[in-house]
């Protein structure tokens, strides 16, 4: 199990990592954050493997991982 955590603000919507996670336990959030972008949230926490990917493949180091 694995455990993202993801900075709102620091998203720019560049979806990279929407692509990397297979397990879609990301997705795009209907509002935005301060700087006008749709950031990502966390919508499926439980389907998580905690792999990482979706945090190295983000460019603005906005999503963190943590391994259970």
């Amino acid at each position: 199990m694995g455990k993202v955590v993801i900075t709102a603000d620091m998203c720019k919507s560049c979806r990279y990592c929407l692509t990397a996670c297979k397990k879609d336990v990301i997705a795009l959030a209907s509002k935005s954050n301060r700087f006008g972008y749709k950031p990502v949230e966390v919508v499926n926490p439980d389907a998580c493997i905690g792999c990482g990917m979706c945090a190295i493949m983000c460019p603005e180091a906005a999503i963190e991982v943590y391994k259970d």
